[in-house]
């Protein structure tokens, strides 16, 4: 009787443990984590295959665009958008710098309006109840006479160290992550990271490219993978959603 017993109170205890509630992981950033165009291929964002990982608890929405910046994101609407959605529970994934840095473009800012606009993005975020992550942008494959990495965006990359210390927010160091990816792989062979392209070896790119910013398939899925590493040990509740979390 004892056996029957449990195998009846197994089911009914099952039914009793709460199913986790589904959320939704919002990406804003640029081209180095967006959606790619068809024609761009294998150009790939870290957003891309970043989809693949979760289980059906969680809905990845790619918010990143091509050449944004803190201010351009929010010009466009692309910032309200994800307000618009986001709700308790969810998480935000930040991740700018690259065009906010450059003087010459049009979407640049300054250190102060940068810092601001971080800011006002994690406000805004824990408004609506959601959680608010601060990444640094990824590392350009970029190498000195000796083999070793240059950082080329270490300005606004301590400005969104500073805001993630203030704000008390989790940061995923990806400049240093990636920084250190490349140099594993040394200065030759980080190009098979990267857009890089011999003339007539890609129909999309028959003229080649020479491209050390933006990632190829492989490079995309390897930053991926180191993000969800970082997960996995600062957003334990967040990992749990990872497919194969303890992997």
């Amino acid at each position: 009787m004892k056996k029957v017993f449990l195998l009846f109170a197994l089911p009914l205890f099952s039914l009793m443990i709460p199913a986790k509630k589904k959320i939704k992981l919002f990406i804003a950033g640029d081209s180095t984590a967006s959606i790619k165009d068809v024609k761009a291929f294998p150009e790939t964002g870290w957003g891309m295959p970043f989809v693949h990982f979760w289980d059906s608890t969680v809905t990845v929405v790619n918010k990143a665009k091509n050449g944004r910046s803190t201010s351009s994101f929010q010009t466009e609407g692309l910032w309200k958008s994800i307000m618009d959605e986001a709700s308790e529970g969810d998480y935000v994934f930040i991740q700018f710098g690259h065009n906010d840095e450059v003087p010459t473009k049009k979407t640049a800012t300054t250190p102060e309006q940068f810092k601001n606009n971080l800011k006002k993005f994690v406000t805004e975020t824990r408004e609506r109840k959601a959680v608010p992550v601060l990444l640094t942008s990824m590392a350009r494959r970029k190498f000195d006479s000796t083999g070793k990495i240059i950082g080329t965006h270490d300005e606004y990359m301590k400005i969104t160290r500073a805001v993630a210390t203030e704000e008390k927010v989790v940061l995923l160091d990806m400049d240093v992550i990636t920084q250190q990816l490349y140099q594993q792989f040394g200065p030759d062979n980080s190009a098979f990271l990267f857009m890089q392209l011999k003339p007539g070896e890609h129909p999309n790119h028959p003229q080649g490219k020479d491209d050390n910013t933006h990632f190829n398939e492989f490079g995309a899925r390897l930053v991926a993978q180191l993000i969800l590493k970082e997960i996995r040990t600062q957003l334990p509740e967040l990992a749990t959603r990872i497919v194969n979390a303890k992997e």
